[in-house]
């Protein structure tokens, strides 16, 4: 088995998921202790043009499943093209991101190649031919140290605004592979009607360097303008607690936490949320948190960096102003 690094690279409708490019930052620096070199695998239809931009963050190899199959996601179909590139690649380790789809596929393709396989990592390194993987458990309240030995391939997803996004390179080119994935039929008997998008075209929490969010304490769907003004101005996404989505506030896929989305923004701006455990789990690797609450007691103030008691319907109407009036400078 070489000491080669797969990145798998998550595309949709031929965009590259953000997280991809900070796998690419991993890999380089896994590489540079192991000795290999930085491989990556793309499956889409229509997905060749993608192998320049993953080639100028460090790719030296790019295996392409491009076809027809794979116009949209199916764990089956993807299952079976990644397994192939993997066969044609033989790396050593296999990073994907901590996605829906990445946790989905790589579980299956983990079993198909008997792989030791850690989901959800925060950090990892390399210790000679082994691999330490660190992911966090229980709410957030520990770290666990996982060594995945180099005698079977090393597979992690690794979690999204963790690691640095790799800085591209001009001119850099890389060789190009296609891969055949032999499809089943058991692989392709389930066939895709429709795809019906609910974002409409706004950030994913999980993709944000900046996180808004709302809790109960909006008392509507109507008030949480005032959070979608203030994310707006800072190019950032919506957020919401379990509480303020169970209401009927904010739609699911917009919820944080522990039981909706895990988000690693470099600011996170928790408005009317008094920091329940699972939420505070879903937001605790932030890297900078101010909170917005009328309660000093409130737990979110313990994790946060910046704490402002203060009823958010007075202040986040006034940060917005501020904020669009230095961003207009």
């Amino acid at each position: 088995m070489a000491s080669n690094i797969l990145v798998y690279v998550e595309q949709r409708g031929g965009n590259i998921y953000p997280a991809t490019f900070q796998l690419m930052h991993v890999a380089a620096e896994l590489a540079s202790k192991t000795g290999g070199q930085v491989e990556a695998c793309v499956i889409g239809s229509g997905i060749a043009g993608l192998a320049d931009k993953i080639a100028a963050c460090g790719a030296k190899k790019v295996y392409l499943a491009d076809d027809a199959e794979f116009e949209s996601y199916r764990v089956m179909p993807y299952a079976s093209a990644l397994s192939a590139a993997i066969d044609a690649a033989s790396p050593k380790t296999v990073l994907m991101p901590t996605t829906a789809l990445g946790r989905d596929l790589a579980s299956r393709v983990g079993a198909r190649k008997r792989a030791a396989l850690v989901i959800d990592c925060t950090e990892v390194d390399a210790d000679g031919e082994d691999l330490i993987a660190t992911t966090p458990m229980y709410c957030g309240k520990v770290s666990s140290k996982f060594r995945l030995t180099g005698d079977r391939l090393q597979m992690v997803t690794i979690r999204s605004n963790v690691y640095p996004a790799a800085e591209p390179a001009d001119g850099a080119t890389a060789e190009t592979v296609s891969v055949a994935a032999a499809l089943r039929a058991e692989d392709t008997r389930l066939s895709l009607k429709e795809i019906v998008s609910t974002t409409s075209g706004v950030k994913d929490v999980t993709e944000a360097d900046i996180v808004v969010s709302g809790g109960r304490a909006l008392k509507s769907e109507e008030n949480f303008k005032i959070i979608c003004d203030l994310a707006e101005v800072l190019d950032g996404a919506v957020g919401a607690s379990r509480a303020a989505c169970d209401a009927g506030y904010q739609p699911h896929t917009r919820q944080v936490g522990l039981t909706g989305k895990v988000v690693t923004p470099a600011m996170y701006i928790a408005c009317g949320i008094d920091g329940a455990i699972q939420h505070l789990a879903g937001m605790r690797g932030s890297k900078v948190i101010v909170a917005v609450n009328t309660k000093a007691e409130a737990p979110i103030f313990k994790l946060a960096n910046y704490g402002c008691v203060i009823d958010l319907f007075v202040l986040v109407p006034l940060l917005t102003q501020e904020f669009k009036k230095l961003l207009e400078r």
